[in-house]
């Protein structure tokens, strides 16, 4: 049987670094400390969610966000200043190697969808500004559980949603903890490991593959019998 691609969006196919440009020209030197802890702490904000069932876009979580590492480094923004820097956020770039991965994977008919935190309008949104939206099979959102990835119910969720059996999935991620998430899940996983200085959590758990970019899927498998 054919395999289903379940990619994650956020710092897989675009990416997230640049919004650090727009932070420089709003916070100067504090851009990249800046960066760094909105991230971690973006992350936090959907875990505790998930964990407390109390649900909400994941866009509000992002802003929270922003607005907690502000005060914390006492950097004061308008709200338009603000509303900027969430703007960007919306329109982010694909990695330069991914329309062209993605066409081969097309081109092979192999099944694959967006797979993201993000709501649908979001991640249509985020996909059609960065010219890869036609390219997908689908998009699933972990909206529609109300819950975040890494909870086991949204890894269901898409076996459910795109009708993929557990053996003839694989979950294509930059983010470690999505990759454990899914292990943890039964589904098989590529960790796109796009920094050097990337260094995987220490569970006892490893990605079933790992690869530089997304060029490196060329060649990938296609059936189940190839995933063995």
């Amino acid at each position: 049987m054919a395999v289903t691609y379940a990619f994650d969006v956020y710092g897989t196919l675009v990416n997230t670094n640049v919004i650090q440009e727009a932070l420089v020209r709003l916070v100067g030197d504090h851009a990249p400390l800046l960066m760094d802890a909105w991230r971690s702490k973006q992350l936090e904000y959907s875990f505790r969610r998930g964990l407390m069932n109390r649900h909400i876009d994941f866009m509000v979580c992002t802003r929270q966000a922003l607005v907690y590492c502000c005060q914390y480094y006492n950097i004061v923004l308008t709200e338009a200043e603000e509303n900027r820097i969430m703007e960007a956020y919306r329109s982010l770039p694909a990695y330069p190697e991914v329309a062209g991965a993605l066409r081969e994977l097309k081109e092979r008919d192999i099944p694959f969808y967006a797979f993201s935190n993000g709501s649908s309008p979001a991640v249509k949104h985020l996909l059609e500004q960065a010219g890869i939206l036609d390219l997908f099979t689908g998009i699933v959102s972990t909206e529609a559980v109300q819950n975040f990835k890494p909870s086991p119910t949204v890894y269901k969720y898409f076996l459910d949603i795109t009708n993929t059996s557990l053996p003839n999935a694989c979950l294509v991620s930059g983010n470690s903890f999505d990759i454990l998430g899914a292990k943890s899940a039964g589904i098989k996983t590529v960790w796109v490991k796009r920094n050097v200085n990337q260094f995987f959590d220490p569970w006892g758990t490893a990605p079933d593959r790992v690869i530089r970019d997304l060029g490196e899927l060329q060649g990938f498998p296609v059936s189940t019998v190839e995933m063995q």
